[in-house]
């Protein structure tokens, strides 16, 4: 395996007795990478974070992480962590003990200011001494977090991270996915939640029904979708919606202000604008340009 790729699998298939949970999936990670992992329910996405972080073996294809093959359950490499379908906690121990534990299971003793560093990061300080019993969703949900970074992780699988967080949660998860990749470590993430992707992800894979239907950049997959719906807001709604009618290759979608084109259309249609003396205030898709492709390849891939 190439010294820059922190996962690379080949032809993976996971099988559940008679189902298919995955269907010969290539997946190739780079190291330094926040890699994001979406798909419809049951499209796989469980199974293969659950190979990557070791609690089940491939039944066929090849699976290497940080440089090592991975040919059998709770035996993949030191530095990898990560939570599965929510993060495990201890609700009778308060955050700061929740903390300690992973760390003595893989042999290590969690220092005072570890823990305290670690909580800060995830926003957790105040509530340090307190029993996670009572925590909210999206406390526990950076308590996972924090759980996870205190082993210091090469590589971080995390299964919804951003569920149940606040804005000032989401905040700082995202600040601390973001530093690890820019520290070298390599953060793969499955989401629903499209924006997460776009703001944090620099490549993703698409699932569906257990196979890869897209994998690469993002900026790749959004490129080669087709034309997508605009709100479009101005100085002069009555001359844009002229000047758009008059733009080869934009469509006027409904009573609203909503434009359909391809980039190149749009692009002109701006620059016609301009031109005329309006002023363009908001350009928002209505639909993201990922989650327009996501519908697209799942929809158009049915079994």
């Amino acid at each position: 395996m190439s010294a820059d790729h922190a996962i690379r699998a080949r032809a993976v298939v996971k099988r559940f007795g008679d189902v298919v949970a995955l269907d010969g999936v290539d997946l190739d990670v780079a190291a330094g990478q926040i890699h994001g992992l979406v798909g419809p329910n049951g499209a796989g996405k469980t199974t293969l974070l659950g190979l990557l972080l070791g609690l089940a073996v491939a039944d066929g294809g090849t699976l290497e992480i940080l440089g090592t093959r991975v040919s059998r359950a709770l035996a993949g490499p030191h530095g990898v962590a990560g939570f599965v379908d929510g993060p495990g906690l201890y609700p009778s121990l308060t955050a700061r003990q929740n903390l300690a534990a992973p760390a003595r299971l893989r042999g290590r003793r969690a220092t005072h200011d570890a823990v305290d560093d670690v909580l800060d990061q995830v926003g957790l300080t105040d509530v340090a001494d307190d029993r996670t019993g009572g925590f909210s969703l999206g406390m526990r949900q950076r308590l996972g977090l924090a759980a996870a970074l205190i082993t210091r992780p090469r590589l971080l699988v995390l299964d919804e991270p951003s569920n149940g967080l606040d804005p000032a949660g989401k905040r700082y998860v995202h600040r601390v996915l973001t530093a690890l990749a820019a520290g070298g470590a390599t953060v793969v993430l499955s989401s629903h939640r499209m924006d997460d992707v776009e703001a944090l992800c620099s490549e993703v894979t698409i699932l569906h029904t257990g196979r890869a239907v897209f994998s690469g950049p993002i900026s790749k997959l959004v490129a080669e979708h087709r034309e997508l719906d605009y709100r479009l807001v101005t100085s002069d709604p009555a001359a844009t919606r002229r000047i758009a009618d008059e733009t080869p290759g934009v469509v006027v979608a409904g009573h609203a202000l909503v434009v359909r084109a391809l980039v190149p259309a749009l692009d002109e249609l701006i620059v016609r604008l301009v031109r005329a003396g309006v002023a363009v205030r908001e350009l928002t898709p209505v639909v993201s340009p990922l989650e327009a492709a996501f519908l697209e390849l799942t929809e158009g891939n049915e079994r």
